[in-house]
């Protein structure tokens, strides 16, 4: 029992006398959060005035709050006597911080990108883009990845350096976008005729581009049937109609002209990405 008292009071003074170092480095810690958040606020109110979008100002001030952080631990390291492991979180010697850098190369990675990409401005919130096998709009940019909704209302979470690395496809960068499907006629039909009523009527529908202008040609000769290519322009700034709503009401005005001047259709036009209106007639999304 006397055994087991005298460790208690070991561990006791043992406590006392650390006691004071680790409320220091808590308050430390603490102290460089608020005034990271608050540098970073400020940094915030400075850059609004500049070009850079909201997007990538919310990416400067998240990094500015993690410089901080990283000092903030460093000093703690260094009141805790932890000074081998602060000045190896600094300056990236020692087998530990050689350790954690391998560990933790992807995310160093990922955060050059995302400050090179701050820079570059090849996207901001909101715009339709896709880099690999991911397609989505933007929905926010971190400091390790960009957030990705896709049109099934997936989100997917693209690590930075992949988007560096990878093609990057903009849809809406200048707002301008091209819509294509295709539809099939007999062999019967004038087709030079089709194009014309087609593009004729294309062209003043609303929410439909006047520059660049609709056009419509022959894309093809099948063994069943000739086929015709729609394409169409349309600004994906103007936010008073969706562009689901928009390509609905342009294929639906083709199948009426072509119906209302005897065109046979073909039930044979398939291709790939197939986007369909009932039978006999098959429309594909092509082109974004």
């Amino acid at each position: 029992m006397d055994e087991i008292l005298k460790n208690i009071g070991a561990s006791t003074e043992v406590v006392v006398d650390v006691f004071p170092q680790v409320l220091a480095a808590i308050l430390v810690l603490v102290g460089m959060f608020l005034l990271g958040r608050l540098s970073g606020n400020i940094l915030l109110r400075i850059m609004k005035k500049s070009e850079l979008s909201a997007t990538h100002q919310k990416f400067f001030r998240k990094l500015l709050i993690g410089l901080f952080m990283v000092i903030g631990v460093s000093v703690a390291l260094n009141i805790l006597g932890l000074k081998a492991a602060s000045m190896g979180l600094l300056t990236g010697g020692g087998i530990t911080a050689l350790a954690i850098g391998i560990a933790f190369k992807d995310i160093g990675e990922n955060i050059l990108a995302g400050i090179y990409m701050a820079f570059s401005k090849p996207f901001t919130m909101g715009d339709l883009i896709a880099t690999g096998e991911f397609e989505g709009t933007v929905r926010d940019v971190e400091l390790r990845h960009t957030h990705i909704r896709t049109y099934d209302g997936s989100d997917i979470f693209v690590p930075n350096a992949k988007i560096f690395s990878d093609a990057l496809v903009n849809y809406t960068r200048d707002g301008l976008r091209r819509i294509s499907f295709t539809v099939g006629i007999d062999y019967a039909d004038d087709a030079r005729r089709a194009c014309s009523l087609l593009q004729a009527r294309v062209r003043t529908l609303d929410k439909v581009l006047q520059s660049p202008e609709a056009v419509v040609s022959i894309n093809g000769l099948t063994p069943q049937y000739v086929e015709l290519k729609i394409y169409y322009w349309i600004n994906t700034f103007d936010k008073a109609g969706s562009i689901w709503d928009i390509k609905s009401n342009v294929m639906d005005t083709c199948r009426k002209v072509l119906i209302e001047n005897g065109f046979t259709f073909s039930s044979d036009v398939a291709t790939a990405n197939v986007l369909t209106v009932p039978e006999p007639v098959k429309i594909v999304q092509g082109d974004k």
